[in-house]
């Protein structure tokens, strides 16, 4: 499994004698908490030491931001996520997890647990009880009060002796105003007061350097004196916390009265965003589009936002300051508001680009705003039920895709149960709850679902409606076993369709893709191949991935029946690569079975039991045993069968544990490269 540690953006200052014993604490415990006030560094600290421990992990380090989440309901499925589990199970999601993790070998990283204490703590018994190769380091301000619990303090930079508090100063202080003077004594000196004032605290620090340039040290030094003497006295926090808080509002009074506006409403985004999203939400009022992204270089150029290539982040202590103004504005419920709508539209395009040549950009968009969707999703649902209705069904799809089964079942039924009682957006929520419930395999309520969504899209009257509808019925008959239903609903809705809009020929290609899957269980196996050619000819002319990819299924499947292994190779490797590009895990999964089955009728038995063992680690990361249709069972049990003839037993045993102990990564990269790796 390949790790996703954050990329360090800025040099990495001091806490060597940390990071040793942060060493020691991962290799003699199982949970380690990083603790200590907001802006003294945890996160840098973690992302640094998870990198230097990252070689002792046989799968890896996983790290998980807690940030964006605003209470525990997206806490089991952001662990999920940044473990590689897709779960499409109707198992409770706890016990998908604790079982996916039981045998692994990893670090994983919980940043930012203090607001989800309770919920991490209950989250990280489990998992820890069930997974003995399992190694935690979280960061929290406060503990986690949890049984085996190592705690680290985390301290301000020192500020004498070797001072790393100074070297961090002058280090961003020079990258704010390259050719400050520090070889100066006086600037010398007021860097080193302003480093004893702000106590070493490294987010502190950071905000004063970024001052350097518009004012000089000696005048920041004077500046921050000042302040901090008159609130020395003034409140009741601990100092340190007092010390920050003085400096985030020293630094909020240097920027101008835009950026301050604009700091304030970024933090209704939960996520990293780009510029434009920036402006989608945050403009209004004095503050134009056009202004937001000046607003925004101003932020950047003061440490308040930080920029990592052509996404933006705000740290947890500088958000929580201006949500706080935020309420002093007034402004909480239109800044919602603007957020929700933005999001929504985004979940509109995405709905209309899917046949597109930007579908792949569709879907990794969709996937990396998974917290703002969800923060959208929920105050539409607690505002406007039928823009919540809309946005489910315009996501639903993705989310499917993405792995996102539970939380998408959850938010179509509280959809239908809310929003309007008819409608194209209902039958589209229909649509995509039934979906969900097929692939998790609840065959009886999608067939339910099925029916409800039939009659729904006969009242709508609108193509997209009845060929959405008639693909979930046919996809449902395909996987009871019943393809001469299914090739009798694809039959008759294309027959009373229209080519209609390109969206509707999203919706036209997936019940072609049904009429191909029906033929080829029907065994008129020249049929399917012709059907399935001419499927993926359009996909490829309109550059569409999914359904593409799932034709390249077919047809190696086809001609694996047919006997012709070598073609059937090569489509399934197409589909695999077409899978990976939309990080399908399930699409995934069944690829890797038909290119098993292929290199085994070519008398590969090694290769096919190796390619078979990385297909069982994609069907354990969807919680599954393997599924599809029903004519793939012959064929796995084919395929083990001519791989232990060709090679025997334990031949055959050895490559597949190989294959089940590669990581999922490495397993596909040689299934698609047609290679073993040394």
């Amino acid at each position: 499994m390949a790790s996703n540690i954050p990329e360090e953006t800025s040099s990495f200052v001091g806490r060597g004698a940390e990071l040793v014993g942060l060493e020691h604490a991962l290799a003699t415990g199982r949970l380690t908490t990083l603790t200590g006030t907001g802006g003294v560094g945890k996160t840098r600290l973690a992302v640094r030491a998870a990198v230097r421990a990252e070689p002792g992990y046989r799968d890896g380090v996983r790290w998980a931001d807690l940030a964006p989440l605003h209470d525990d309901e997206l806490l089991l499925a952001t662990v999920s996520d940044a473990v590689g589990l897709s779960d499409h199970t109707l198992r409770m999601p706890i016990d998908v997890l604790c079982e996916w993790l039981a045998d692994k070998q990893l670090l994983l990283v919980l940043d930012s647990c203090e607001h989800l204490r309770p919920a991490c703590a209950h989250l990280l018994g489990e998992i820890l009880t069930t997974s003995p190769g399992l190694t935690v380091l979280a960061t929290s301000r406060q503990p986690l009060d949890i049984k085996g619990e190592q705690l680290v303090e985390v301290e301000p930079l020192p500020v004498e002796g070797a001072a790393d508090a100074l070297t961090l100063f002058r280090e961003r202080a020079g990258a704010a105003a390259p050719g400050t003077p520090f070889d100066e004594p006086a600037t010398a000196a007021a860097a080193a007061e302003v480093c004893r004032r702000l106590e070493g605290i490294p987010l502190a620090i950071e905000l004063a350097a970024a001052a350097v340039g518009r004012q000089s040290v000696q005048e920041i030094a004077h500046r921050l004196g000042h302040r901090l003497d008159v609130f020395a006295d003034a409140s009741l926090r601990p100092v340190r916390h007092r010390t920050l808080r003085t400096t985030i509002g020293w630094s909020h009074e240097l920027c101008a009265p835009l950026e301050r506006l604009l700091w304030a409403r970024l933090t209704v985004l939960r996520g990293d965003f780009d510029e434009d999203t920036a402006a989608t939400v945050c403009a209004g009022g004095p503050l134009t589009r056009d202004g937001v992204r000046a607003a925004l270089r101003g932020l950047v150029a003061k440490s308040v936002v930080v920029r990592d290539g052509v996404r933006h982040r705000m740290l947890d202590t500088l958000r929580e300051y201006g949500r706080m103004w935020l309420a002093e504005l007034g402004e909480e419920r239109a800044a919602a508001d603007r957020h929700a709508a933005c999001f929504l539209q985004l979940a509109r395009s995405a709905h209309a680009g899917w046949t597109g040549d930007d579908q792949i950009l569709w879907y990794h968009r969709i996937a990396e705003s998974h917290a703002d969707l969800c923060a959208a999703l929920d105050h539409l649902l607690a505002h406007d039920t039928a823009a919540a209705q809309e946005m489910a069904g315009r996501i639903g799809f993705f989310w499917c895709c993405c792995g996102h089964l539970p939380q998408t079942r959850g938010y179509a039924q509280r959809a239908l149960d809310a929003g309007p009682a008819r409608g194209p957006h209902r039958t589209r929520a229909l649509w995509v709850l039934g979906i969900c419930l097929l692939l998790q395999g609840d065959h009886r309520a999608a067939e339910r679902t099925g029916e409800e969504c039939t009659r729904a899209a006969a009242e709508d009257g609108t193509d997209e409606g009845v060929l959405a509808a008639a693909y979930l019925r046919g996809l449902t008959h395909l996987m009871t076993g019943e393809p001469e239903k299914g090739l009798r609903e694809a039959e008759r809705v294309l027959r009373a369709t229209g080519a209609g809009t390109p969206l509707e020929s999203a919706y036209r290609l997936r019940c072609h893709l049904i009429t191909v899957f029906a033929l080829t269980g029907l065994g008129r196996l020249d049929e399917a191949g012709e059907a399935a050619a001419v499927l993926r000819a359009a996909c490829e002319a309109q550059d569409e991935c999914w359904t593409r990819s799932y034709a390249d299924y077919q047809l190696a499947l086809i001609a694996l029946l047919q006997g012709r292994a070598e073609p059937a190779a090569a489509h399934a490797r197409s589909m695999l690569a077409g899978k990976h590009r939309l990080r399908d895990s399930f699409g995934i999964a069944l690829g890797l079975d038909i290119l098993a089955a292929a290199i085994a009728a070519q008398g590969e038995g090694a290769r096919a039991a190796r390619v078979y063992g990385t297909g069982h680690v994609y069907w354990r990361m969807v919680g599954h045993p393997q599924r599809g249709t029903p004519e793939l069972g012959p064929l796995r049990e084919a395929c083990e069968r001519q791989a232990r003839e060709a090679v025997g037993d334990a031949a055959y045993l050895r490559a597949f544990e190989q294959g089940r102990a590669d990581s999922a990564e490495a397993g596909l990269a040689l299934a698609l490269h047609g290679e073993l790796l040394t």
